[in-house]
């Protein structure tokens, strides 16, 4: 049910953050817009250059949409999900601000391809929170889709794919056009209202006063005549039918005359060039709209700029351009919403959208000889929905969904050979594992008193004399603890160690425990490189070295522990890591020096927090391990040494992790405090 639980989740957090980052990304500008109704919600709009929030509309775009592609193919989980649940939790909290105080009427996480509430957006976010958590939490339950060596193309082919459709958009004119003035758009239709649509409702309050007294009526209960009247006031309380083009008017300067019906009734062809904001139009490509308008002009096709600039603004752009053709006033939210460009043409016939064209690809060079008519450039386009999705397809989907098959055919068939055909190096292997030296080792840290560890001991010695255990035993105690264990322990069954010894032989070194001290109480073994003594006491590679080379002079075994941190581990540094700790303690001593050593592999970030490395990558590590081991000792020392696992590890998880070809027994922590757990998991060897 968990492992249901989070891909649910999973695949609703990436296709809620694919589309969300698409839709923006195909339309920057609307993005850069919403972003700018933010800022003056917040009074923060004369701060921000338009450069900035057009920079953060396309970033923003992309980091949703890289986002939920890493979430589909399960890439770099743990940072992937906690960077989405942050993500989450910011978005919920803003949407959240949204719903109570309203600044905006639309919050725009979907763009114009789909509208929500507030409400409706603040509830949607709340859902996919929940989902963020469940993922946080169990990241990798989430299986990949594609293997590790393979991730990076999927990483970089998503980033420039969502960057090149920016730049796409903004250049030319977004792919997907989901305004209501877009090409084959009926812009007289869309102005309607429908027969028996929602009507607005009003309230009317009237303020009447009377001997002094001044009060509030409604038409129910409106006073009689000795009540005079004051003041009146009206006030929406239901919205209504809203059509999707409500504020589209034009208004020919310099008089102001509505020629609205004149350009939509007009059978022939109309050409409005549309800049929202003539100080602010690029006008490298002037000449061009020039050669369109004579061209209108040659064939009386209207022409008229659409602009919300004032008429300074309209002399500095004539003044620059040249340009002769009629401005008319339009809102410049409507000129916005006409079209993703400043300037941009428009071509309308009959009331409907026939074409479109941004400033960067003006029809100048397709201007035909005749009539508009005739040719290409006066029908509209094939602009249909499904040939966009196809290219979408072809350039980006495609391209994956090959790699993914083709990623995971090569894992199938490896896995397939793996089973079908037992090489004899793997049957080596299996027999070599006979061969080694199976341990459950145990670490008491720095717990229990004499009397309590005494007691530990002698339930041990009793219950695995009588079972006889199948695989050695050691337990490593405080240095108080072992001369006292050692006179009942029964050592061919278990094994005793110290925590710890000093660095140097003897001398003035007050609170220090030496090797030959440690040998002298009766112990046979030492762990050595602890991740806290390395941690907590700075113990360097030099150090341990010398503790090492001590040790084994004394006729001590040595379990030496090595081990990455959670950053190093997902930075995939934990081979790197173990090959420096080996090599800068244990990789300077002979062969026959090197067969008293015992590695035990833990995981810092699995030590004590009840988190383990599954048995696939613990077993990847140890057989990385016994490699470079190979390559410094030769194959039969590596077979022979014994690799243990720690972190974790416990009764439920030991027989999986056991069952592993190069793990050979574990190092326990906080289970070997309790006999029945810790013979719980040397019963794992059974």
């Amino acid at each position: 049910m968990k492992r249901w639980l989070v891909n649910i989740c999973r695949f609703l957090l990436s296709a809620v953050f694919i589309f969300s980052g698409f839709v923006k990304a195909v339309d920057p500008l609307g993005t850069q817009y919403k972003l700018q109704d933010y800022a003056e919600a917040l009074g923060m709009a004369s701060l921000l250059p338009d450069w900035l929030t057009l920079g953060t509309a396309v970033v923003l775009a992309a980091i949703e949409f890289v986002l939920g592609i890493l979430l589909l193919f399960a890439i770099q989980r743990r940072i992937t999900s906690r960077v989405v649940l942050a993500f989450m939790a910011v978005m919920t909290l803003i949407t959240l601000w949204v719903a109570l105080w309203n600044p905006v009427e639309d919050c725009g996480c979907f763009g114009d391809a789909v509208k929500l509430t507030n409400g409706q957006t603040l509830a949607k976010n709340i859902v996919l929170l929940a989902c963020a958590v469940v993922v946080a939490r169990w990241p990798l339950i989430m299986p990949r889709l594609i293997s590790k060596t393979n991730q990076w193309i999927v990483i970089n082919y998503t980033i420039v794919f969502i960057f090149a459709m920016s730049i796409f958009s903004l250049y030319l004119l977004p792919m997907f056009d989901f305004r209501p003035y877009h090409i084959g758009a009926d812009l007289r239709r869309g102005m309607e209202i429908p027969e028996g649509a929602e009507q607005p409702e009003f309230e009317t309050t009237f303020i009447m006063k009377k001997n002094g007294e001044t009060r509030e009526f409604t038409l129910e209960n409106y006073p009689d005549s000795t009540w005079e009247f004051v003041d009146r006031k009206t006030r929406q309380t239901k919205a209504g039918y809203v059509p999707p083009i409500h504020d589209f008017s034009i208004e020919l300067r310099p008089d102001g005359d509505d020629i609205t019906d004149q350009i939509l009734d007009d059978k022939g062809y109309t050409f409005l060039l549309v800049a929202p904001h003539l100080e602010q139009a690029d006008e490298t490509n002037f000449g061009n709209i020039e050669k369109i308008y004579e061209y209108a002009v040659e064939h009386d096709i209207p022409f008229y700029c659409l602009t919300a600039s004032n008429d300074e603004g309209t002399s500095r752009w004539s003044e620059r351009t040249g340009a002769e053709y009629p401005f008319c006033t339009t809102d410049p939210t409507t000129l916005k919403t006409i079209i993703r460009s400043n300037p941009g043409l428009l071509l309308v016939k009959d009331g409907k959208v026939i074409n479109k064209w941004s400033h960067n690809a003006l029809p100048d060079e397709q201007l035909p000889q005749g009539a508009l008519e005739t040719s290409d450039l006066g029908k509209m386009p094939e602009d249909k929905v499904p040939g966009k999705i196809l290219k979408i397809v072809l350039w980006f989907v495609l391209p994956l969904f090959l790699l993914t098959l083709a990623d995971r055919l090569w894992a199938w068939t490896k896995w397939f050979r793996r089973k079908k055909n037992i090489t004899s190096y793997q049957l080596i292997k299996q027999q070599n594992k006979k061969m080694r030296k199976k341990i459950v080792a145990g670490n008491w840290k720095m717990n229990m008193n004499l009397q309590e560890g005494i007691a530990l001991a002698k339930e041990l010695n009793e219950t695995l004399t009588a079972e006889k255990p199948n695989c050695g035993v050691v337990i490593c105690t405080p240095f108080i603890h072992l001369a006292s264990i050692a006179q009942f322990l029964n050592q061919d069954v278990i094994g005793l160690g110290a925590e710890n010894c000093a660095d140097k032989e003897k001398g003035a070194f007050t609170g220090e425990v030496s090797a030959e001290m440690v040998k002298s109480t009766g112990a046979q073994y030492v762990i050595l490189g602890h991740s806290e003594r390395r941690e907590y006491y700075k113990e360097t590679p030099e150090i341990l070295k010398e503790k090492v080379l001590l040790a084994l002079k004394n006729n001590l075994k040595v379990i030496f522990c090595i081990g990455e941190s959670l950053e190093e581990r997902e930075a995939g540094k934990q081979n790197e890591v173990c090959k420096a700790e080996l090599e800068g303690s244990v990789f300077n001593l002979t062969e026959e020096e090197f067969k008293n050593i015992i590695i035990a592999y833990e995981p810092i970030w699995a030590i004590g927090t009840g988190k383990t490395a599954t048995a696939e990558q613990a077993e990847e590590i140890h057989a990385y391990i016994r490699s470079i081991v190979a390559e410094k000792y030769g194959q039969a020392v590596a077979d022979n040494t014994s690799i243990l696992y720690g972190g974790s590890c416990k009764a439920s998880n030991a027989p999986e992790l056991f069952a592993k070809p190069d793990i050979d027994g574990g190092l326990i922590g906080g289970a070997s405090l309790k006999a029945a757990d810790f013979k719980g998991i040397i019963d794992a060897w059974k």
